[in-house]
């Protein structure tokens, strides 16, 4: 797949996936600002350089966001209340210890190779954030953190995982899923589910499952 192409089945994508950020010029301008973070890093990109790419001028874009800082807490706001959600619906889908831990740490895998741009813009950048922006950003991370160790946990209390460390174990869970968006390519002979089978199976090897 060409560049040009995989960036508009790129915006396909985030424009069905983020269809809950209203209006559609506010959820462009999100998009257009992950593209522009993510091509120039956040600090070398201008509202210009944003405003540019859906067709506004700069003064648009203070229509919806105050501020480019907004823009960046909006982008991680709604991805991490989006990666949060994917997780707990992937731990509510079986009360079977590992089939739990394959479903919470493979679903996390394959959303940061499937919307691995803003993942990795999130990743960059977040220390950009305000500070209250950014402590808010870290209650998110912190909820997510809680999912992982309450899938680990509930495997050693059924017995069917060894984990002496479930705080460190769920830290290193985590970072694998996460660093997914810093080297995923559209491009790479892995899909989005093959990653989530492999991460998935790696999850399973570490908690030495019985």
């Amino acid at each position: 797949m060409n560049t040009a192409a995989a960036d508009l089945d790129e915006v396909a994508m985030l424009e069905r996936a983020w269809h809950d950020v209203s209006p559609a010029p506010a959820r462009r301008l999100l998009i257009a600002a992950v593209q522009a973070f993510a091509e120039r890093g956040y600090h070398a990109t201008t509202t210009r350089d944003i405003a540019t790419r859906v067709g506004m001028s700069p003064a648009g874009v203070y229509v919806h966001y105050r501020s480019k800082e907004e823009l960046l807490h909006r982008i991680c706001l709604v991805g991490h209340r989006h990666s949060l959600v994917a997780l707990r619906a992937a731990a509510a889908r079986s009360d079977d210890p590992v089939q739990q831990l394959r479903d919470v740490i493979g679903d996390f895998a394959a959303w940061h190779a499937l919307f691995h741009t803003p993942a990795r813009v999130i990743s960059y950048e977040l220390n950009a954030l305000e500070p209250a922006h950014l402590t808010e950003i870290n209650a998110l991370r912190h909820e997510m953190d809680l999912v992982v160790r309450a899938t680990l946990e509930h495997g050693v209390e059924q017995g069917v995982f060894d984990v002496p460390d479930i705080p460190g174990t769920g830290l290193a869970l985590l970072s694998l899923t996460v660093d997914v968006a810093r080297w995923y390519r559209t491009s790479g002979r892995r899909a989005p589910e093959d990653i989530g089978a492999l991460y998935a199976d790696l999850a399973v090897r570490m908690v030495q499952a019985r």
